[in-house]
């Protein structure tokens, strides 16, 4: 029986965007038109070419509308990431094993470990800029909490001493800045860095 699975319902924090009150039609309408607009500008242009002007006028919504929703180009890089974290926060909370539960600890850590790599790989530049928007952006937002406190559960079931350093620890290998510099500066590829990173998460769950 996996000790992991009320845990992981209990003590988690909500999913990215859980339990946000109703928008209006219009503020929803409006949203929805931003987000499609930044989309479309960051993967043609690149995240670091492209303004918030740029996105307000592809939008059509005012610049002071855009500022008030987002207030800067990092929040509108977490706005587009929050459907893409809810969708593996679920898969953690209730998908199949290993990355849901029903799984042995490390191997659950290490399939998160696979499927969080997989989706900072996916979108390095926008994660980046909503880790690095300030100093200590990355661990204020509510997705790092859930990251962390997923890892500390999974280790804390597995036994191991100071399983919150060691969520920290691996997290912290983690990061979007760290990622492009395996991926881009010295060529990595995703598999073997997977394997690596794994491997390692492997060790944390059993030293």
């Amino acid at each position: 029986m996996d000790r992991v699975t009320s845990a992981d319902r209990r003590d988690l924090p909500l999913l990215a965007g859980g339990g946000a009150p109703p928008e209006r039609a219009d503020a929803a309408r409006n949203r929805a038109k931003v987000l499609a607009a930044a989309d479309e500008l960051f993967r043609r242009a690149g995240v670091a070419a492209v303004s918030m002007d740029d996105v307000a006028a592809v939008a059509g919504v005012g610049k002071g509308t855009l500022y008030r929703r987002f207030g800067d180009k990092s929040g509108l890089a977490a706005a587009l990431l929050d459907e893409r974290e809810s969708e593996l926060q679920a898969e953690i909370l209730s998908g199949p094993p290993p990355l849901g539960p029903g799984a042995h600890p490390a191997d659950r850590l290490a399939a998160f470990v696979s499927a969080y790599l997989a989706y900072v790989d996916a979108h390095l530049d926008l994660v980046a800029l909503s880790q690095t928007a300030s100093p200590g952006a990355r661990l204020r937002t509510g997705s790092h909490r859930f990251w962390r406190q997923h890892c500390q559960v999974l280790l804390t079931t597995a036994g191991v001493p100071d399983p919150d350093l060691r969520a920290d620890t691996l997290l912290a290998a983690l990061t979007a800045e760290q990622i492009r510099h395996w991926r881009r500066d010295e060529r990595r590829p995703l598999p073997e860095l997977t394997d690596a990173i794994t491997a390692i998460a492997r060790r944390l769950a059993a030293l």
